[in-house]
């Protein structure tokens, strides 16, 4: 499993009751949803390999 890091994130409040929502939605919490919401982002975009296309 990768390292994880943290870090403070600045964001709107409309947008912060959108993500909240979007988690209990989905049974998870909002960092959850977030970190979810990021690695979904990169890997469609191509900038982060799927799992299964990692060389190591």
């Amino acid at each position: 499993m990768a390292e994880k890091k943290s870090f403070a994130l600045r964001i709107d409040s409309e947008t912060m009751k959108a993500i909240e929502k979007w988690a209990a939605d989905e049974f998870r919490s909002v960092n959850g949803q977030i970190e979810w919401m990021l690695n979904k982002s990169l890997k469609d975009s191509g900038r982060l390999k799927r799992r299964s296309d990692k060389t190591e």
